[in-house]
């Protein structure tokens, strides 16, 4: 049984990417309503950092992240891409998904939980971060 943690963590958007990613957020309705709302709240508490000093380990647009399910154990490794760039087929997984907006702007090492649309708890943890753009 997993412990789940009540605060959220710390994380960190490069401008460029919370510019871009709060129009996206706006635009999100339909499907991708439940998502654009959690990926606003998520880059409304983000630290935003200048491009010129993203730090490594920063989960961005474009970055290959390796992280852990902990409620499954599963480990993925996915590329997080606008929704346009999505193939989940070839791990490219849109950041206006749950698991994408969880994902944006966390660091190795740092956990996230949210609430499901079916009711249930989610936690992920990020095990790896390699910036690919």
């Amino acid at each position: 049984m997993s412990h789940f943690q009540s605060e959220l963590p710390p994380i960190a958007l490069t401008r460029g990417d919370a510019e871009k990613l709060t129009r996206l957020a706006d635009r999100a309705s339909g499907q991708f309503a439940q998502a654009g709302d959690f990926l606003a709240r998520e880059i409304e508490r983000a630290e935003i950092i200048e491009d010129v000093a993203r730090l490594p380990g920063i989960v961005a647009m474009g970055s290959r992240v390796t992280f852990r399910d902990d409620v499954t154990s599963q480990v993925r490794t996915v590329t997080l891409v606008y929704p346009d760039e999505a193939n989940l087929s070839e791990g490219r997984i849109s950041v206006l998904t749950p698991v994408g907006a969880a994902l944006i702007g966390l660091s190795v090492n740092q956990s996230i939980e949210w609430d499901t649309v079916s009711g249930g708890r989610r936690s992920l943890t990020v095990l790896a971060v390699d910036t690919v753009n």
